[in-house]
């Protein structure tokens, strides 16, 4: 049974560690129901505030991992603190693992052409006995219910791919966990570097994305600015 998450600002998070985390996912796979993991972080539950679709979305998951220093804080500062931050990059690390020591079959899809490829590439040089579909850009309902996965990963930039789950997942009776997982199959494949230890521990990792990406501009001051003022007037109220 689900338990009663933690919400900031309307959108629930789990207050769980990692170690939790990933037995939880092995567990999702094993019950035979299916499952939709999110990772709510600033830029998400800014987002939530007015698409209302999507936060009802995020509020449905099975599993919401805090991602994000800020996150964090706001948990403090507002009474419901978090145990452990769980980066979403990170924890696509720990499923793809798990996946390879169980043998639940992966099925990789979205991100810039090529880069779940090379992100299936790299796991697959990396651990032994993975079942790992490679994907086009776009993932494809036909090709996804053919190749019938136990772990679907989802890369369409947030938002657009917790819909697309929410939205196709009845569909693909195979699929036991699904998960949005934006930016993570750049950071496995190599595309893009993560920030280093230390700027992440410092929760300073927004820094290290603005100097390699400026473009992303935009999404750092939601994130930086706009979600600790949304934050400070939900304590105020």
């Amino acid at each position: 049974m689900k338990t009663i998450m933690p919400s900031i600002l309307g959108v629930q998070v789990d207050s769980i560690t990692r170690a939790e985390a990933i037995a939880r996912v092995d567990h999702m796979v094993r019950d035979g129901g299916q499952h939709i993991i999110t990772t709510p972080n600033p830029e998400i539950i800014v987002a939530a505030q007015k698409d209302l679709e999507f936060r009802a979305i995020l509020n449905r998951a099975a599993l919401a991992l805090p991602d994000g220093f800020g996150l964090m804080l706001a948990g403090r500062f507002l009474g419901t603190p978090l145990m452990e931050r769980i980066a979403g990059s990170d924890f696509v690390r720990e499923i793809t693992k798990l996946a390879c020591e169980k043998k639940y079959k992966l099925y990789l899809a979205g991100g810039e052409p090529g880069v779940a490829n090379a992100a299936a590439d790299t796991i697959i040089s990396r651990l032994r006995n993975c079942a790992i579909v490679k994907s086009e850009t776009e993932p494809d309902v036909e090709k996804i219910r053919e190749e019938a996965p136990d772990i679907l990963l989802i890369a369409l930039g947030h938002g657009k791919q917790e819909k697309w789950i929410a939205a196709h997942l009845p569909e693909l009776p195979s699929v036991k966990v699904a998960m949005g997982v934006g930016g993570a199959f750049d950071f496995i494949a190599g595309r893009v570097l993560r920030a280093p230890r230390i700027l992440r521990r410092l929760g300073l990792e927004w820094l290290w994305r603005l100097i390699l990406q400026p473009s992303r501009l935009p999404r750092i001051w939601r994130a930086v600015i706009k979600f600790p003022i949304l934050v400070l007037r939900a304590k105020l109220q």
